[in-house]
């Protein structure tokens, strides 16, 4: 019995240390596919434009790790003002999951059965690419 709930035990560990390393993307990648967030986004660290874009979404600089729903001066929805106030931070698991499906996210995470994102584009595949470039412009 105990060999059996120690191989169960390694097995878990296994997959929990590799699960990270699935998710893991190609900056070159994501950066080939910022033109489909530049109509709405931009990459910018004070008066450095990394990207350019637009300003209906929040700027794009330095989110993994950051809290959801907090780059200053940007007008959030209530739904991510909510989620804000649990402290949330964006991680490249939750990153992935919001974008392929913004809204069904935004209720999973704590903005209510009603509530919508404010963000209608939904990026099936490429969302972990999408993170490593923001990683990697944002250091």
């Amino acid at each position: 019995m105990k060999k059996a709930l120690s191989l169960s035990a390694l097995a878990m560990t296994s997959m929990v240390s590799f699960a990270p390393a699935a998710l893991a993307g190609d900056a070159a990648a994501g950066e080939g596919l910022w033109g489909s967030c530049r109509s709405c986004h931009s990459i910018a660290n004070g008066d450095t434009t990394i990207q350019r874009g637009g300003r209906t979404g929040p700027n794009l600089y330095g989110l993994p790790g950051r809290v959801v729903g907090s780059v200053d001066g940007f007008r959030y929805s209530p739904a991510m003002q909510a989620i804000n106030a649990t402290g949330l931070t964006w991680t490249e698991a939750l990153f992935v999951e919001y974008m392929a499906d913004p809204t069904a996210w935004v209720r999973a995470h704590g903005g209510g059965d009603s509530a919508r994102s404010a963000m209608s584009f939904r990026m099936a595949n490429g969302a972990a690419d999408m993170w490593a470039y923001l990683e990697s412009v944002s250091q």
